[in-house]
């Protein structure tokens, strides 16, 4: 019901309303997921993770799908806020790289610059359909790398569809 609701008023929600949603999400409550930030212009979210007996895998470090789940909507969300009505927006496909165990409370900073959505409209405006990656890193409490994610996004505008 939660995700129907937000499905139904995308490009219209405010960051804080969603922040406060997504936070009572199932996937994410459930995994002790916490998004702490989102800025009022959807550029910048932070997502964080706290060991719990919960989300330990059976060697007592965090589980690998709440380290990919706290990594999976972010970038759609931010560009489905930021590109607006006239955008659709999917992730694709994502890759994950485990680089060392997750022993202590993650983060995950994701951020978007005016550069970065200039050319993802561009490209979208200009071709059928605009597929590429975005990476983000989960860091541990020491700011060490835990694990890399490449994002696969696809973007299309929905003016360049209907010509």
């Amino acid at each position: 019901m939660l995700a129907q609701l937000l499905r139904k008023t995308a490009h219209s929600v405010p960051a804080g309303v969603l922040r406060w949603f997504a936070n009572l999400w199932s996937p994410f409550f459930g995994a002790g997921i916490k998004i702490t930030y989102i800025s009022p212009d959807y550029r910048l979210i932070r997502v964080r993770m706290k060991l719990r007996w919960y989300n330990k895998n059976y060697v007592g470090t965090h589980f690998g799908g709440s380290m990919y789940a706290m990594t999976d909507p972010f970038y759609m969300l931010m560009l489905i806020n930021i590109l607006g009505r006239d955008y659709i927006v999917w992730d694709k496909g994502a890759n994950i790289e485990f680089l060392k165990p997750g022993r202590s409370t993650l983060s995950v900073t994701f951020t978007l610059d005016d550069a970065q959505i200039k050319a993802i409209k561009h490209k979208a405006d200009t071709e059928e359909k605009y597929v590429f990656e975005l990476p983000v890193e989960v860091l541990d409490d020491a700011g060490k790398v835990v694990a890399r994610v490449s994002k696969s996004l696809y973007v299309r505008s929905k003016l360049t569809a209907r010509n």
